[in-house]
C-alpha cells in the first residue's frame, strides 16, 4: 500500500478489524519510511455493475464518484468518516443485492437520499438540490417542507399508546 504522505510502499499493519457484516477488512497502517498512519479498506469486488444513466446510456458504477457526492453533502457537518464509509457500503450492498448488472441512476440517488435523511437533514436537502436539479429557491422550502410532514408523521408513530388528539 502507498503512503498518501510520502508515497513509500513499504509499511506494517497495525490494526486489522471486520467491517460490518463481515463484507471486507478495515486495516490501520504505518508508513516505515515517514510514520504516517492511514486507514485503508479491503473488500470483496462483486460483477461490476453498470448504470443506466436518465438518457439511456450506461457507464460502469464507480464507487469514488458517489463517496465524492456523498462527502460533498455532508461537508462541514458532523458525519464521520466511518459513517460515510458505513453508508456508502450500505448502498453498494443493497444495489448489488437487488441488481444483477445494471442498475437505473434514479436508484442510485434515491438510495442515497434515503440514506442520508437518517443521518443528516442538511446533508440530504444539499444532496436533494443537486440530484433533482432544484432551481429556486421554492423547490428548496417545499422540499424541506415536505422533510418536515414526514417528521411529524414519524414521531406520531414514535409513540405507543400516546393519543395525539389531545394535544
Amino acid at each position: 500500500m502507498r503512503c498518501p504522505r510520502c508515497a513509500c510502499q513499504d509499511d506494517k499493519v497495525m490494526d486489522s478489524r471486520s467491517t460490518k457484516e463481515g463484507a471486507g477488512v478495515r486495516r490501520r497502517r504505518e508508513c516505515l519510511n515517514c510514520g504516517h498512519r492511514f486507514t485503508t479498506y479491503e473488500e470483496i469486488i462483486q460483477a461490476e455493475l453498470k448504470v443506466v444513466k436518465r438518457d439511456g446510456t450506461h457507464e460502469d458504477f464507480d464507487r469514488e464518484k458517489l463517496r465524492r457526492g456523498i462527502e460533498k453533502a455532508c461537508w462541514k457537518r458532523s458525519v464521520s468518516t466511518e459513517e460515510i464509509h458505513s453508508l456508502i457500503t450500505s448502498i453498494i450492498s443493497g444495489l448489488e443485492k437487488d441488481y444483477d448488472r445494471e442498475v437505473p441512476s434514479v436508484e442510485i440517488g434515491n438510495r442515497v437520499m434515503d440514506a442520508l435523511r437518517g443521518v443528516d437533514k442538511v446533508a440530504y436537502v444539499r444532496f436533494a438540490s443537486i440530484y433533482r436539479d432544484f432551481k429556486d429557491i421554492e423547490e428548496f422550502v417545499a422540499e424541506i417542507r415536505q422533510m418536515g410532514k414526514s417528521r411529524k408523521t414519524d414521531n406520531k408513530l414514535a409513540v405507543p399508546g400516546k393519543d395525539h388528539a389531545e394535544k
